[in-house]
């Protein structure tokens, strides 16, 4: 049988949240592993903390955007070849820099780690995996520090609403309600739901190992479907 491919977005904040988690990468690379007989898996890592130190470091010394993304494309790449050390894979070629360096290493490996791929304006590694998941024509999972989508940032109000379920249009009006800035907090980035939304794909998130796993064993999970 023929593994089906995932995308799955790994949010920054949870590799390195401050320091770095090591019982959070245990938990994961768990089920990853336990998965992979059904799956192979595209893992983009976000930038966490990391990017938004160096991110805020030349912000403050007045340099463009352009620049302070670029930063941040560095930090994911980082994450993601630590992930790939983490799960005891030699990453000596380097994490893949664009879509066909990750198909021709999907054909090697079934769990393949990237950070963002080429710069593009008002994109976070986020907008990286909406691309991706609709290369490989496949669901996009966004795997964050929250447990879902909610109607107001959870880790700034007590008064909040999980979503458990919103479309594609209405997913994209709540993206776009805030303009880009880069290192930004919200789930998903604009330019994600934008081609979530333009290519109808079928997208998940959720905030920990366990419902992860539900999810990929097609169970009941906690979390957010972005659909129809």
């Amino acid at each position: 049988m023929k593994k089906k491919v995932l995308v799955l977005s790994l949010g920054g904040s949870l590799i390195i949240p401050d320091g770095i988690d090591t019982k959070f990468i245990r938990e994961f690379k768990k089920v990853i592993l336990k998965n992979k007989k059904k799956y192979k898996f595209v893992i983009v890592c976000g930038g966490g903390s990391v990017a938004r130190k160096y991110i805020s470091a030349l912000e403050a010394l007045k340099v463009n955007e352009k620049f302070q993304g670029f930063s941040g494309i560095s930090a994911t790449r980082m994450n993601a070849r630590f992930m790939t050390y983490s799960f005891g894979e030699d990453a000596n070629k380097g994490v893949p820099h664009d879509m066909k360096d990750v198909k021709n290493l999907l054909k090697i490996y079934d769990v393949v780690f990237c950070g963002a791929l080429r710069y593009a304006k008002n994109e976070t590694s986020d907008g990286t995996s909406a691309k991706l998941a609709n290369y490989f024509r496949t669901i996009f999972i966004n795997f964050t520090n929250v447990t879902g989508l909610y109607n107001k940032n959870p880790k700034k109000y007590k008064n909040t609403r999980l979503i458990r379920e919103i479309s594609w249009r209405d997913f994209n009006k709540m993206a776009n309600k805030n303009k880009f800035k880069p290192g930004q907090h919200f789930v998903l980035d604009q330019t994600a739901s934008k081609i979530i939304l333009k290519n109808k794909i079928p997208t998940y998130i959720i905030g920990s190992a366990k419902q992860l796993d539900n999810l990929l064993k097609e169970k009941k999970f906690i979390g957010t479907i972005i659909e129809g």
